[in-house]
């Protein structure tokens, strides 16, 4: 079983969410429907710009705890460093 940290933004450098799933595709799928809490829904945060695969949950939760913790600069980097035009990465979830 496999367990994410994700991030999502609503534009390039825009507002971003930070979260934790087991099923990412699913949650994702909240997030886009408004669904899934009044931060995502509030401030249209859709776009999947990052995540990280952990196979224990404690693990997961520890990322997404530090993550929340870091500098937005130090956020904004992680993310252009793996996705340096913060396009759409929902189609990378693997399983």
């Amino acid at each position: 079983m496999a367990f994410f940290v994700y991030i999502l933004a609503n534009k390039p450098h825009g507002v971003i969410y930070i979260g934790s799933a087991r099923d990412l595709r699913k949650r994702l799928e909240q997030h886009r429907a408004g669904t899934s809490g009044s931060h995502t829904h509030k401030y249209n945060i859709k776009t999947l710009v990052y995540f990280e695969v952990f196979d224990e949950v404690i693990d997961a939760v520890h990322r997404e705890k530090r993550f929340k913790r870091w500098r937005r600069s130090w956020k904004e980097d992680l993310i252009a460093d793996v996705n340096p035009d913060w396009r759409d990465i929902s189609d990378q979830i693997p399983f």
